[in-house]
């Protein structure tokens, strides 16, 4: 059997289907079954590699995930134009890699979440293999049903920009409803805040006969009843109010006895907290 030369592969072509040869002598130490095989050999192994960025809205958050993962946050360049526009650019390389975007869309909203968008298509331009925004407050999720004519569903406009700037996948931190993960073409990680606050109420050794949980409104009966039920069945109080503009509320009754207990408060949303300053 004639044996073979190890040559450059892109400098051989085949011959009538067949891998190309060329003789040497029998002093060569190649043989089919050492020969080594060209191409694979200097492929990237790393494509699963993991990185977190931060955009502006919440960088200690960011960092702090980041050190109890034992990473660092990747470089980037964010910065403002005179007029206003966002400008990104990766420090580094991302291709092939898994992306972590940690961008809130927290007040100003609006800035941050475009600057989410930005980020997203910066690191789809740069050949990222996976690209997760993680968004601990999703902006606009109030907006999320039609309940006056005329309205917009904003919930449904942010997530399909989202997906269109190129995420595959989304991280929420308790939406305003649970609908809203429907809103969006790919797949949605919502977590919850609720074993944190837990833990929380454990440490402080609060009795369950001197706690209260109280629903601030009609439509969180069945929210504030489940996490009542996990502090020991404490018992539940509801307020009674009618809201007459946003972020314009009146308390008008109150069912249920707080009287010298500890009340916990459990709602969807605090924006200016005005609601809760006349509840108390």
């Amino acid at each position: 059997m004639q044996r073979c030369q190890r040559v450059d592969p892109v400098r051989l072509r085949a011959v009538n289907g067949s891998p190309p040869c060329v003789p040497l002598s029998d002093r060569s130490p190649w043989t089919p079954a050492t020969m080594p095989i060209f191409g694979d050999a200097n492929i990237r192994k790393d494509d699963t590699r993991l990185r977190i960025f931060s955009g502006t809205a919440n960088p200690s958050l960011a960092q702090e995930i980041a050190s109890y993962m034992g990473l660092e946050l990747g470089k980037v360049n964010i910065k403002r134009f005179a007029d206003g526009e966002i400008y990104v650019q990766l420090q580094e390389s991302v291709r092939g890699c898994n992306v972590f975007l940690v961008q809130p869309s927290c007040p100003p909203a609006n800035e941050n979440l475009m600057e989410l968008l930005i980020m997203i298509d910066a690191c789809r331009r740069a050949s990222a293999k996976n690209i997760t925004a993680v968004i601990p407050y999703f902006g606009y999720a109030r907006a999320d049903r039609k309940s006056q004519g005329r309205e917009s569903i904003a919930a449904k406009l942010v997530a399909n920009m989202i997906t269109e700037a190129g995420a595959n996948r989304v991280l929420v931190c308790d939406l305003h409803s649970s609908q809203a993960m429907g809103y969006f073409d790919i797949p949605v990680d919502h977590v919850y805040g609720q074993p944190v606050i837990l833990d929380y109420l454990a440490s402080k050794t609060i009795s369950s006969n001197d706690l209260v949980v109280v629903s601030p409104d009609v439509g969180g009966v069945a929210r504030a009843r489940a996490f009542a039920k996990k502090l020991s069945d404490a018992p539940l109080a509801i307020v009674d109010k009618r809201r007459h503009g946003h972020n314009v509320a009146e308390v008008m009754n109150l069912i249920g006895d707080v009287r010298g207990k500890v009340a916990v408060m459990m709602d969807d949303m605090i924006d200016t907290a005005g609601n809760y300053c006349q509840r108390s």
